[in-house]
This record gives structure tokens, sequence and C-alpha cells, in this order.
């Protein structure tokens, strides 16, 4: 079956850096964009940012762009979003995401 797991979320000061990943199994991990969602306490859930199926196109929300940047091993069946600069507002449970599933989600906060 289709299984997607984050890891790497954790507490990190305002500025500091952060690499989540997803292990996917159960799927033609090449066969699917992947995307990156959070949602924070209080509102709805917003995608962060995507990955084409070859890793060749990626797109960010206007409030990662700059600071996030997603990429992804075909060969290991893994995506990862590697997010610098954090800021506070970057507070949420982050989900990987494959056209008709999601992970378990990890948490993310940034407080002194």
């Amino acid at each position: 079956q289709v299984q997607l797991v984050e890891s790497g979320g954790g507490l990190v000061q305002p500025g500091g850096s952060l690499r989540l990943s997803c292990a996917a199994s159960g799927f033609t991990f090449s066969n699917y964009p992947m995307t990156w969602y959070r949602q924070a306490p209080g509102k709805e859930r917003e995608l962060v940012a995507g990955i084409s199926k070859s890793g060749g196109s990626t797109t960010y929300a206007d409030s990662v762009k700059g600071r996030f940047t997603i990429s992804r091993d075909n060969a290991k069946n893994t995506v990862n979003l590697q997010m610098n600069s954090l800021k506070p507002e970057d507070t949420a449970v982050y989900y990987c995401y494959r056209p008709g599933y999601w992970g378990q989600g990890t948490q993310v906060t940034v407080s002194s």
C-alpha cells in the first residue's frame, strides 16, 4: 500500500534551518509529482512547494520563495524540503502529498 513517511521536523530558532524528508513506498515514485503542504493551528492547509515527476520543474508558495527548496531522489524514493531562514510564521505541521495520499505530518516549530 502507499505510504508516505515524513521526518526531520523539530524546534528551531528564527533564522535557522531544517531539512524535511518524505520516504515513499508502495508505488512507482517516479510516476508522480510530489508536494509539500503545511497547516498551522486554526488555518487551512496550504501548498508550500511542488516538484514534477522528473524533478525538473518546481513551484513554491510566495511566502517561502527564496528560502525553501524542494528536491527529489527517484532512486531513493524520497522528496525533501530544505527550509532556510525560518520564521515564526513557518510554524505548522508539514505534510508530504502524492495525488490521493497524505503522509502523517511532521511538526515544525520556529520559536526563540
